[in-house]
């Protein structure tokens, strides 16, 4: 049931991510980089898309409302086993990685991810597990990471300084001078 490309001849993704704006950022990356893209925004949303026509490539939020993502993994793997898909999460954790490749993933990567991430994790997904990637990975700066995890704590809080300073375990007035500060180059 397996569609390698549309109509057009573009490969075909899925992007299934609670997150409007960042699905919607990602669909413009994709699309810019002649990707045939349909999105969803939770389980069922994504599931349909695929049902309907079976995307080459999905790329799936690990927490969405309702179901979750390892469950349209499975879903997805179920349903065609060609589609190559990559796991996005904030929080990932090891156990996760491992459960989402063995539902059918194709790699497992942490957010935030841009479309040269997930295109390079499709890329070394395929590659043999003992050859190293073609494409070498920058680790980002110890205070590029620390700008991004304050900025999904605050943005988990719904921009509430006080509630992010309290689960980052600092105070509200060292939280805003970070905030003040642009993101460190990666």
């Amino acid at each position: 049931m397996s569609t390698a490309t549309d109509s057009s001849g573009k490969p075909s993704i899925l992007l299934a991510d609670d997150d409007e704006v960042f699905r919607n950022r990602l669909a413009r990356a994709f699309v810019d980089r002649g990707y045939e893209v349909r999105v969803g925004h939770d389980y069922d949303s994504a599931l349909a898309s695929a049902q309907a026509d079976s995307p080459e490539f999905a790329v799936v939020d690990l927490k969405m409302p309702g179901k979750g993502g390892l469950e349209l993994v499975q879903a997805l793997h179920t349903l065609d086993p060609q589609t190559k898909i990559v796991v996005l999460t904030g929080y990932g954790s090891i156990a996760t990685a491992i459960d989402a490749v063995r539902l059918g993933a194709t790699y497992y990567l942490s957010k935030p991810a841009d479309a040269d991430d997930i295109v390079n994790a499709f890329a070394r997904g395929e590659a043999p597990p003992l050859e190293p990637p073609e494409v070498e990975y920058k680790a980002p700066s110890l205070a590029r990471a620390e700008w991004e995890h304050i900025n999904r704590v605050l943005s988990d809080c719904g921009g509430n300084i006080s509630e992010a300073a309290r689960r980052l375990g600092i105070h509200r007035r060292s939280l805003q001078r970070k905030l003040q500060k642009y993101p460190p180059n990666r």
